[in-house]
């Protein structure tokens, strides 16, 4: 029986009542069955995990019949989800062994026994297996002992593993990044050759690896330097290793914003996204940018409206919603530029209008991050500007004023009203009449509108 490296083996792990109950179930058929991957390895590192999985050897058909509750989860490879009595869902996947791989699409068959399970994991710290009923740890591998002494290898030959399947580039550095782990020298070596072959993944396979180390790390910024470092940034985000730079250290604009990323909470994962995307716009225009818009939106200058045109390209690539497309590329349109504390009112009134009242809570979040990162009298002053100016926002949007064109006193219907002809004129009154009521909210009254309606339709027209 293989069983952990001296001394690495732990006491005890605590297992949710309801992955006891499952294993012993499946014991009481004669179906060997353990718990397996990331909640052993988390628990080995002394942190508590509520996503437990169960490798059994049970094929999918014996575990439909023991419980009387199950979701076929993914009955073709050997998972079948168990629904507890409290409505809780746990995986459990037959063991299984590789019998052909290539890329993304590995071929598998059920296997006997637990070693040969195992065996087809990515990393060392991943082929752990615990058996909740005797307190046994199974690792074969010697992962107990990585996680001990912080390092990542792989199972097996380092090439023949990313071969198989090229995500696990990026999951070695979500891992390295996330734990504190260093890659050995032969698993790094085969990692950075693997990684030229991102582009083979799916859209949103590269997408999700990166949401999960934006929204699952306190401190993303190692794993994300890890990204440039290896190589795989510039496959995967090439948009991005423009901004990021070459050489041992990368650029410094690069550094500054992965600590302001860091900054950001994690579960503000489209504010974190945002913020990674924000320099965007600084590299210049090459041919395969997309064309600008005439509306600039939420962007204050060109540099801005670039960053958010690039943001919004990349995020449709990687097939983001249009949701997180629209909320994303408007937040690194407005950036983290806070209207000015001496300025006149008018100006946090244009703020507001231009960046929606919608996105201020982030954008407040990004200035403080940016404020946050600078050190000593200089980033005390603009920490209490952050907050002056938040306090100036609050106000304007509490105050009532007019801020869009939606709330002028006037509309399309009442220009017609007035005698005007519909068309692409009207956008512009509009929006000439939220200018001057953004300086004088007194001034958003029908009859003042529409007198200043009538002489720019005048004005327009003898043009």
């Amino acid at each position: 029986m293989s069983t952990a490296s001296e001394g690495t083996a732990p006491a005890s792990i605590d297992v949710p009542r309801a992955v006891r109950w499952i294993v012993a179930r499946l014991e009481e058929e004669g179906y060997e069955t353990w718990a397996v991957g990331g909640a052993v390895r988390d628990a080995l590192r002394g942190r508590p995990s509520q996503d437990w999985d169960l490798a059994t050897r049970a094929p999918p058909e014996e575990v439909r019949r023991i419980f009387p509750r199950t979701v076929p989860v993914g009955v073709e490879h050997g998972t079948v989800g168990v629904l507890t009595r409290e409505g809780a869902l746990y995986e459990v996947t037959t063991f299984r062994r590789d019998v052909e791989t290539f890329g993304r699409h590995a071929v598998v068959a059920f296997a006997e026994t637990l070693e040969e399970d195992l065996q087809r994991r990515d990393f060392t710290i991943n082929a752990l297996a615990w058996h909740p009923l005797r307190e046994e740890l199974r690792d074969p591998h010697g992962g107990a002992r990585d996680l001990q002494v912080r390092v990542l290898r792989t199972v097996g030959d380092p090439a023949d593993r990313f071969a198989e399947d090229y995500l696990r580039v990026l999951r070695a550095l979500r891992f390295a990044g996330r734990f504190g782990l260093e890659i050995t020298g032969e698993t790094w070596r085969a990692l950075r050759d693997a990684a030229s072959q991102l582009g083979i993944l799916s859209p949103e396979r590269i997408r999700e690896e990166l949401w999960k180390v934006l929204s699952g790390d306190p401190t993303p910024g190692r794993t994300l330097e890890l990204y440039r470092r290896s190589g795989a940034l510039a496959v995967s985000y090439p948009e991005l290793a423009r901004v990021a730079g070459a050489g041992a250290e990368g650029a410094p604009e690069w550094t500054h914003t992965l600590s302001v990323v860091g900054e950001i909470l994690p579960h503000r994962t489209s504010l974190r996204v945002a913020v990674l995307l924000g320099d965007l716009g600084t590299p210049a225009p090459t041919e395969e940018d997309p064309p600008l818009p005439r509306s600039h939106g939420p962007a204050r200058d060109v540099n801005r409206l670039r960053a958010m045109v690039r943001a919004a390209a990349l995020l449709m690539r990687l097939r983001h919603s249009n949701l997180q497309v629209e909320t994303i590329s408007g937040l690194v349109g407005a950036g983290p530029e806070l209207p000015s504390e001496e300025g006149h009112p008018a100006e946090v009134r244009r703020w507001l209008s231009r960046v929606g009242r919608e996105r201020v809570p982030d954008l407040v979040r990004w200035a403080a991050a940016e404020a946050r990162m600078e050190r000593g009298k200089g980033g005390e002053a603009r920490r209490s500007d952050v907050v002056a100016s938040w306090h100036r926002i609050r106000a304007a949007a509490r105050s009532g004023h007019p801020l869009t064109v939606g709330d002028l006193a006037v509309n399309g219907r009442d220009l017609i009203r007035l005698g005007l002809r519909p068309g692409p004129q009207f956008g512009d009154i509009l929006e000439v009449l939220l200018e001057r009521v953004l300086h004088e909210p007194g001034k958003n009254r029908p009859e003042v509108l529409e007198e200043w309606a009538l002489e720019l339709a005048s004005k327009m027209e003898g043009k």
